[in-house]
């Protein structure tokens, strides 16, 4: 039988989603737990691969299990598992579903502030910064869903097939004052690296060291900017998963609080 797993994680301490020899990965954690659960190896395959320090406030992953259980699986997770990590559902599919490649729609939050906060550090990017031309940034990112080939903004292209993507929306929020700023983007793929490296070039916009013409150029050059600076890791959270079967809310209990719209009066730009 197969399961999907909704879970979330906050990824501070981890080393991406994805197994690696010698390093501490999400999937690792979550393998390991499961086995320990069910005596035997379990193996999971996720809906993505998150990089070091990235969050996710929804994610999936799915498992096969010949053997049921008579048990509580959501609470004995979640009473084994690092507070980094929560599981909130188990789902019986059928056996072709895949957490990968059935996904059809992935959205991802970027937070960062402009003001030293220690208590923000962890979950939103810190950049010291001031009078950033949020006019140019919306500009820029209002060009997202117009193009297609992101093989400009992203690092090792032509591992890929292909480098398209199908961005839906793309928008840009502010809070009241100016000092946090919310970068959101749906898409039914993304590349490596890519919306924390187009957060970057907005970054540079917005300071003034590029233009939006130049930004536009790379997406219709399909070059490779100069400098390309992926923003920090720590504000990206995947945020939204959806499947043609499966549309679950994101968890609100563990969302980031910076996704609290209404708490801190967020402004689309």
């Amino acid at each position: 039988m197969r399961y999907f797993v909704h879970i979330a994680y906050n990824g501070l301490v981890y080393n991406g989603w994805q197994k690696q020899p010698g390093l501490t990965s999400v999937q690792a954690v979550l393998e390991k737990t499961l086995s320990d659960v069910f005596k035997m190896p379990v193996g999971i395959i996720g809906c993505g691969r998150t990089d070091t320090r990235v969050h996710a406030s929804q994610f999936f992953f799915h498992m096969d299990m010949e053997q049921e259980w008579d048990f509580d699986l959501v609470f004995r997770m979640n009473k084994l598992l690092p507070h980094s990590i929560a599981v909130f559902d188990i789902i019986p599919v059928a056996a072709h579903r895949h957490a990968r490649f059935d996904a059809v729609l992935r959205s991802y939050d970027y937070f960062l502030h402009t003001y030293k906060d220690p208590f923000l550090s962890n979950l939103s990017s810190f950049y010291l910064l001031d009078k950033l031309d949020f006019d140019k940034m919306k500009q820029a990112v209002a060009l997202l869903p117009q193009y297609r080939d992101y093989r400009p903004f992203c690092t090792s292209p032509d591992k890929y097939e292909h480098t398209r993507c199908k961005v839906m929306t793309a928008s840009l929020y502010v809070n009241e004052r100016g000092d946090k700023l919310r970068f959101q983007i749906s898409a039914n793929r993304f590349l490596s690296r890519m919306i924390r490296i187009i957060m970057g070039q907005l970054l540079r916009i917005g300071k003034g060291e590029q233009s939006v013409d130049e930004f536009e150029n790379y997406l219709i050059e399909k070059r490779t900017p100069e400098m390309l600076n992926p923003a920090h890791p720590q504000g990206l959270y995947l945020s939204k998963v959806s499947y043609p079967y499966l549309n679950l809310p994101p968890r609100p209990e563990f969302s980031s609080i910076l996704q609290n719209e209404a708490e801190l009066s967020w402004h689309q730009l």
